[in-house]
């Protein structure tokens, strides 16, 4: 179905749920978290560890998909926008799919078919990219869940693509071999399509509260109902589909969800333990005691090595999550610039394409996983299972620290490198990644020079991943200075792998690292 073309608006939509015995449930979390290990308290959930298969990944793939695909105006935020007198997004409805009261955001869900959509293939571009975890949106604020919840009557296994999205995928997830994640946007859709509520549309409509939800005003707090419901969907994605990754966004820092993110975290660690699988939970800003579980920055990065493991959630794309015709791309160097730092900052890459309404990935999207996947193929081995260094990082362009960074285009140079270290066996190897491939063929590393303080032992030996051949090199007081080769063994930059002289049975590792 192409794009602004829709299904008929006289959609037989479907049958209300029955409603839910909500006190059983929760007496059942109860008793989960009553077996231990964990209690609902900051102070228990410190105990968590990040576990290894996390800490080693690196690099995963996020998904927005949804109805919004259908419009697939403006950005994800569609749904919203499009209720806001005086937005593109509104005038854009009304131009093209009429009055709101006939024609609202619910109208495109029939149109939402995923007809294309082959779960398997996309999990072997995912593959290929190099990713090691997958991250579909369960759930984005407009309300329609992405697999099959018996808490709502609106969800993709009974209206639009009538498949569990979710499900579908985490099998495919699974049968490569990758660790399936969601991410829950739930908790916004509090007061998402509010801008509905001020004029006469289909949000005013009764017979579709259940859909558009309370579409109360941002001021208000969440009430009691609706968090337990919050609370409820989330457990059940826990329970029906095991995911090691629960990400959540923003807006769970309400003080009125804060007891409810203990006793959720409480429950999903208790029942992983069960499983005998290590989880993640993600979050933003504040909303978790720092130790609980793992800082998210969104389209972020670190000034320098952050002391526990984080992650910075990011897209491919710079004007949209969602797929849309007029998306602006990041450049491939970008987006290994963007990998190679956050890993030199004991962080881990949770990169976002978007897929069309019908289920397939855009060429574009397509060329930026496989170039990261080239990329990872030729360097994985400074990127996979390494630790930070002392220092992250040298060069002399500037590194914004903190979230929503990545508007504009950043370029690096050969000056600008990323440094991790490598343990295995008993032996250790310095990874210094140029981000650019120098014009005269010459790498200077400052912080290998004898006079920085970096490195008190020899160096053994230096090599170029992705060349057979030897180099020449050699050690002042002031930098390591590398002669590279004629040819390029990948598109972007060059990886260093630095090996230090054996040390005395005993000493300490050489490169050391601050973790």
């Amino acid at each position: 179905m192409s794009n602004n073309e829709v299904a008929p608006t006289d959609t037989i939509w479907p049958d209300p749920v029955p409603p839910k015995d909500d006190q059983a449930e929760l007496a059942r979390v109860d008793e989960v978290i009553a077996a231990g290990p964990f209690a609902a308290t900051w102070e228990s959930l410190a105990d968590y560890q990040v576990p290894d298969w996390f800490r080693d990944a690196k690099f995963g793939v996020f998904l927005h998909w949804g109805a919004y695909t259908v419009p697939a105006f403006g950005n994800e935020w569609y749904p919203r926008n499009m209720y806001l007198e005086g937005s593109p997004e509104f005038a854009h409805h009304r131009e093209t799919y009429g009055d709101h009261a006939e024609f609202g955001y619910k109208d495109f869900l029939p149109s939402f078919t995923a007809e294309r959509w082959d779960p398997q293939a996309w999990v072997s571009l995912f593959k290929k990219a190099g990713a090691q975890f997958v991250v579909p949106v369960a759930e984005h604020h407009d309300g329609l869940a992405m697999y099959a919840t018996e808490r709502s009557r609106w969800n993709t296994t009974t209206i639009g693509p009538h498949r569990d999205i979710v499900g579908d995928l985490g099998q495919a997830v699974r049968d490569q071999w990758l660790v399936l994640g969601v991410s829950s946007h739930r908790a916004e859709h509090w007061f998402f399509l509010n801008g509905g509520s001020r004029f006469d549309s289909d949000v005013r409509d009764p017979a579709f509260a259940d859909f558009y939800g309370p579409a109360q005003r941002e001021e208000l707090a969440p009430n009691d109902a609706y968090v337990i419901d919050w609370f409820l969907r989330t457990i059940e994605l826990i329970d029906k589909y095991q995911p090691q990754v629960l990400w959540f966004d923003w807006w769970i820092e309400q003080p009125a969800f804060e007891p409810w993110l203990r006793k959720l975290a409480a429950y999903y660690y208790n029942v992983a333990a069960g499983w005998g699988r290590g989880v993640v939970i993600q979050y933003k800003w504040k909303a978790f005691a720092p130790g609980t579980a793992v800082l998210d920055l969104e389209r972020g990065a670190m000034a320098s090595v952050y002391p526990d493991v984080w992650q910075n959630d990011t897209s491919v794309g710079r004007t949209s999550w969602s797929w849309i015709p007029d998306q602006q791309y990041k450049t491939l160097p970008e987006l290994i610039a963007e990998l190679v730092d956050v890993v030199a900052k004991n962080g881990v890459l949770l990169l976002n394409i978007g897929p069309k309404s019908d289920g397939t990935i855009a060429e574009e999207e397509q060329g930026l996983l496989t170039g990261i996947g080239d990329w990872l193929q030729v360097n994985g081995q400074a990127i996979y299972g390494s630790r930070p260094w002392v220092i992250a990082a040298e060069g002399p362009t500037g590194q914004a620290d903190g979230s929503f960074i990545d508007s504009a285009e950043r370029r690096f140079t050969s000056a600008d490198i990323r440094f991790t270290v490598q343990e295995r066996y008993g032996n250790q190897r310095l990874y210094a990644t140029l981000l650019d491939w120098p014009t005269d063929g010459i790498a200077r590393i400052e912080a290998l020079g004898t006079a920085s303080g970096h490195l008190d032992a020899g160096i053994a030996s230096v090599e170029l991943l992705g060349h057979d051949g030897d180099l020449e090199w050699t050690r002042t007081d002031d930098a390591l200075v590398v002669t590279l080769p004629d040819h390029r063994p990948s598109v972007v930059g060059a990886v260093l792998r630095v090996t230090p002289e054996p040390a005395d049975p005993g000493a300490r590792m050489p490169f050391g690292h601050q973790l």
